[in-house]
């Protein structure tokens, strides 16, 4: 049996293969790159239109309270909640990822008086990195790196923050998140997890292991379009010692009091800031209702079916790329990154093809896998396309071309 024919039969028997129809899919596109940017779900468009045209152009400020303006943030963020285990009173739906993880890497340093470093390991998500030294450049933070094999070894007791990706952007390499939880807690620590290539594509239990402090995107696999609002996450055993540094008057206990001083809202709601973005979170709310009605168990096990088929279909073609993605699917996220010298060039080969994946410096080529609208025609296709263009050596002339470009 041929891949498309295994293809085929496999897409027969996919109970989430009816999914596929809820989302704008382009003809002629196969997309593996929605750890980058999900695709569109056919219901945000008109949510999107209610949105504008009825409660904004016709409710206009009236909307805050008639359409329930005031309470998407928390609304949202109790949605996306069951998704990551948590209790909907412990995340919030707010700002960017960047922008909470200042919040909360800010407040954990306040939290353990005396303590400055936050441990995370190089490589982690620049923006990630780039939010201690801003806080290590007023005095505040000490950033200390350590290889994933030294992390448990470089936590002492002058850690007041370990700091972690769960699935690592660039391999998809998943981390242990129950035992860095639980060693970074014995040595008096508190742990932040970003959960930016995790949400809607792996299962995570954030009560089960413990966890303090949470972040993660909306516009990855929870489809809510670019720049949508991210989310973070606060246990409430730590609401009552929380201080977040951005006090704005969203975050304010009585924000309509207009008072000169600043007085923090109880629980969760201390983490917002500025005015929500109602638009962004409308759209947030549709990817996030259709995600959840998926089912994160099932999503999960279509996503490692997936690239495990990508790789039996390689492997029959005889390509031995190197895999730089766990070999196990149940180590890695929901994707497959390969090392290639000529890596950019060869996605860009791909993309002429329709293939659309995503390049990493230096020399990664990455595929993302978001089974909720991938079929595996589509990844035979891709893996066909890869095939050709590696074996033809098609790469050659993107990067002749990119190179005249420049020249």
């Amino acid at each position: 049996m041929t891949a498309a024919e295994r293809a085929r039969a496999l897409d027969a028997a996919d109970p989430l293969g009816v999914f596929r129809e809820r989302f704008v899919l382009p003809e002629g596109v196969i997309y593996l790159d929605g750890n980058s940017l999900g695709a569109l779900p056919r219901a945000t468009m008109p949510a999107m239109e209610r949105a504008v045209r009825g409660e904004w152009g016709e409710g206009l400020i009236r909307s805050w309270n008639e359409a329930g303006w005031f309470e998407m943030a928390q609304r949202v963020g109790g949605k996306i909640a069951p998704l990551i285990g948590a209790a909907p009173q412990e995340v919030i739906a707010c700002d960017s990822t960047s922008v909470n993880l200042f919040k909360l890497i800010a407040a954990a340093l306040e939290m353990r008086s005396g303590r400055k470093v936050v441990l995370s390991e190089p490589g982690n998500f620049p923006t990630d990195l780039y939010m201690v030294a801003g806080l290590e450049r007023q005095g505040l933070a000490e950033r200390r790196l350590a290889p994933r094999e030294g992390l448990l070894e470089a936590l002492d007791r002058d850690v007041a923050l370990l700091m972690l990706t769960h699935v690592h952007y660039k391999t998809g390499a998943m981390h242990d998140m129950a035992a860095l939880t639980r060693a970074a807690h014995e040595a008096g620590a508190l742990v932040l997890w970003d959960l930016s290539h995790s949400t809607g594509a792996v299962p995570v239990d954030l009560a089960g292991v413990g966890a303090d402090f949470a972040v993660g995107c909306g516009y990855k696999y929870l489809c809510g379009g670019p720049g949508a609002p991210a989310f973070a996450f606060v246990a409430e055993r730590h609401h009552a010692d929380l201080a977040q540094p951005l006090t704005g008057w969203f975050g304010h206990a009585a924000p309509f009091a207009f008072s000169d001083d600043y007085e923090a809202a109880p629980g969760i709601e201390q983490l917002l800031c500025g005015t929500s973005p109602v638009l962004g979170l409308t759209a947030l709310e549709v990817g996030v209702d259709l995600i959840a009605r998926i089912g994160i168990e099932r999503l999960y096990a279509k996503s490692r079916a997936l690239s495990e088929f990508f790789l039996e279909c390689l492997a029959e073609r005889g390509i031995d790329l190197d895999l730089v993605s766990p070999d196990d699917s149940a180590a890695r996220g929901s994707q497959l990154s390969f090392r290639h010298n000529e890596a950019y060039p060869v996605c860009q080969a791909l993309i002429a093809r329709g293939v659309i994946g995503d390049f990493r410096a230096p020399d990664i080529l990455r595929l993302g896998f978001a089974p909720a609208y991938l079929s595996f025609a589509d990844i035979a296709e891709a893996a066909r396309h890869l095939a050709e263009v590696l074996e033809s050596e098609e790469w050659r002339r993107e990067e002749f071309n990119r190179r005249s470009a420049v020249t």
